[in-house]
């Protein structure tokens, strides 16, 4: 699944990162990874949540200093 470009991602920040616990969040790694996370907690120094692996959801959490950027996809509303 690619990542829809015209979107911006935002600069981690822990506070914001709690306003995408349970969205679906594409995720930047300093590592050079990326891929689409659902986010379901936020701790101090980790974030929880499934990371789609595999072709399937798999629980992952990932350390805070480890995010480099983020994006959540806002939830569809039915009206």
């Amino acid at each position: 699944m690619a990542y829809p470009q015209s979107m911006f991602p935002y600069p981690v920040n822990p506070v914001g990162l709690q306003n995408c616990i349970y969205h679906f969040t594409y995720m930047w790694l300093r590592n050079g990874d990326n891929f689409w996370f659902f986010l379901t907690a936020v701790g101090e120094s980790r974030a929880y949540g499934y990371r789609f692996f595999g072709g399937r959801w798999n629980q992952y959490s990932i350390g805070l200093r480890e995010i480099r950027s983020y994006n959540c996809s806002p939830v569809p509303t039915l009206y």
